[in-house]
């Protein structure tokens, strides 16, 4: 039996009837198009399917769209901002923070997700925030460096 759920996802107000068992994930790529958050594991280990829910961190792929009735989401394209890309989309574009691709939309969400907690991480902090997503390719070093880069541009980091 359908519910109805009102989420606002990168600030456009969506309304929609979804069966409970929905996944946020499957409602972000299926039921508004956008393909940004991706699904990898279906384990919720990779984090690939990383997005800001009320300004936190969350797998997607472990939330049910009935659960995020009434919340704000940001995904990966709701970083950019007047044409320009987020700080941490930017350091990753130019550290070469990506290889295949597919777990860089969920690593840039988890780095915004850091800086929005600490400007100034130090390289060991966004070690251990960041080892909560997978890079099956093992770009690990780039991305550390990207978001080392971006904090630095953002107020500095350590």
């Amino acid at each position: 039996m359908a519910q109805t759920v009102s989420i606002t996802v990168n600030g456009m107000a969506y309304i929609r009837d979804v069966e409970p068992r929905l996944l946020l994930a499957h409602f972000l790529r299926d039921g508004i198009g956008l393909t940004g958050t991706n699904i990898a594991c279906d384990t919720s280990q990779c984090g690939a399917c990383t997005v800001l829910m009320d300004g936190v961190a969350v797998k997607s792929c472990t939330v049910l769209a009935v659960q995020a009735d009434g919340s704000s989401i940001i995904t990966v394209e709701g970083l950019v901002s007047d044409g320009k890309l987020h700080a941490v989309q930017n350091a990753f574009w130019e550290k070469h923070g990506v290889q295949c691709g597919y777990c860089t939309p969920g690593m840039i969400m988890s780095g915004v997700d850091l800086l929005n907690k600490n400007r100034q991480p130090t390289r060991d902090e966004i070690i251990r925030h960041m080892d909560r997503n997978v890079c099956r390719c093992g770009t690990y070093l780039r991305i550390i460096t990207a978001i080392q880069m971006a904090a630095e541009r953002k107020g500095g980091a350590k």
